[in-house]
């Protein structure tokens, strides 16, 4: 089956991207610079769609950091702020026991369960409540995906951008863990194929 183009944006920076604190559920706010790359997400969209940027359905998580991402977005756009939808699908990996602390924090507290992550980054999953692997959220978002008929702009997650990339054959589940996942910049995403404008 082709696909339409996905046209996708991972929320700007918080506070807690810029001390590297793993934020999966927590819902943390954009600070100024993440403020700064949802127009400057916007104004590359603009110059990648053209005027009918305006058409496109528009989804984001439910997310703080999603929404105002959103929003900011849109509005450089010169479109309704609030004019798009949300779905819980979107939302962010858990990880579980690990949230609020950094890498170093998790490979000092927890070495063994750490070490198993990177043997197996895509299958892993954190301990505690609401932990996940990127194959759970690779098949949570999957029927979303399924459902898009036409090109969309999705504004959501680091982790759901791997997710959303092997589900739609742009990267395979070996690689994808192991991306970086730039803010402010557009992940188009057509025909098995990915690129960042």
């Amino acid at each position: 089956m082709s696909r339409a183009p996905i046209y996708f944006v991972r929320h700007g920076e918080t506070d807690w991207n810029a001390e590297g604190r793993l934020q999966g559920q927590r819902d943390t706010p954009l600070n100024a610079k993440g403020r700064g790359q949802a127009v400057e997400a916007g104004e590359r969209l603009r110059g990648l769609v053209g005027t009918g940027v305006g058409d496109l359905p528009y989804l984001a998580s439910p997310m703080e950091r999603t929404r105002h991402t959103m929003e900011g977005l849109r509005a450089a756009l010169g479109l309704d702020p609030a004019g798009y939808a949300t779905d819980p699908r979107l939302r962010e990996i858990g990880f579980g026991a690990w949230e609020g602390l950094t890498w170093k924090d998790v490979r000092r507290h927890d070495p063994a369960r750490s070490q198993a992550r990177d043997r197996d980054r895509w299958g892993f999953c954190p301990p505690g409540e609401g932990a996940e692997s990127y194959a759970m959220v690779a098949e949570r978002v999957r029927p979303l995906l399924d459902a898009l008929d036409r090109p969309t702009v999705i504004v959501a997650h680091g982790g759901v951008a791997r997710a959303v990339m092997v589900t739609l054959g742009a990267a395979g589940p070996e690689e994808a863990p192991h991306l970086e996942i730039l803010q402010g910049r557009i992940l188009v995403l057509e025909a098995g194929a990915r690129r960042w404008v």
